[in-house]
C-alpha cells in the first residue's frame, strides 16, 4: 500500500491562493529530515523541497486563486486544491509506476476533512507533525506558495508580500 500525504498552505493569509501538495515518499527516504513545514525555517523548508521532489515516487501541487476562494469559500477551495494536487501527483505516478491502481493508494489528509478523490482517504488533524507523507506535502506547498507570493511582491511592491506572504500582520492591515 502506498501513501500520499495531503496538506494545504494558504487558508489563513488575507491575499493569494491556498495551495495544496501530495507527495508519496519512498520506504528508503532519509524521514529524519522531515518535520511540520510550520516548524522549519525558511531557508530549511526550501533545502528540503528539492530532495522531497527529487526522491519522491510521485507529487503533485496546485493553486486554487481568491476569486474561486470568494466563490466557494476557503475550506472547499483547500479541499479542491487537494483535489487537483492528487490528480497531479496520479499523472506522475502513473509513468513512474504504469501498474499501480488507486487500490493500492491510500490518503492521509492533515484536517478534519477529505478531498473528493478516488481513494481511501483518511483525515488527521495535526498530521502535518506525525505523518511524514504530510510533512513533505506541507514543505511543498508551503515553499510553492511563498514563491509565488515573492512574485506577487514584484508586481505590486507596496503590499509587502515578501516579507508576510499575504498573512494577517499589523502591517498588512494597515496597508489594506
Amino acid at each position: 500500500m502506498l501513501v500520499c500525504g495531503l496538506d494545504e498552505a494558504g487558508r489563513g493569509p488575507l491575499a493569494g491562493p491556498v495551495t495544496a501538495a501530495c507527495v508519496i515518499l519512498p520506504d528508503d527516504f532519509c524521514f529524519d529530515l522531515l518535520n511540520d513545514s510550520k516548524k522549519l525555517s525558511e531557508k530549511k523548508r526550501f533545502s528540503l523541497e528539492p530532495i522531497i521532489k527529487e526522491k519522491s515516487l510521485a507529487w503533485g501541487i496546485a493553486d486554487v486563486d481568491h476569486k474561486t476562494i470568494d466563490q466557494i469559500n476557503i475550506l472547499q477551495a483547500s479541499l479542491l486544491a487537494m483535489k487537483e494536487a492528487f490528480s497531479k501527483m496520479m499523472l506522475m505516478l502513473s509513468v513512474k509506476l504504469p501498474d499501480i491502481t488507486l487500490e493500492d493508494i491510500q490518503a492521509i489528509v492533515d484536517g478534519n476533512k477529505v478531498p473528493d478523490i478516488p481513494v481511501v482517504c483518511i483525515a488527521k488533524p495535526k498530521a502535518d507533525a506525525t505523518e511524514f507523507a504530510v510533512m513533505a506535502a506541507s514543505i511543498l506547498a508551503k515553499t510553492h506558495r511563498d514563491r509565488l507570493m515573492e512574485e506577487y511582491h514584484q508586481m505590486y511592491p507596496q503590499y509587502n508580500y515578501i516579507k508576510h506572504k499575504g498573512y494577517p500582520t499589523e502591517e498588512h492591515r494597515q496597508i489594506c
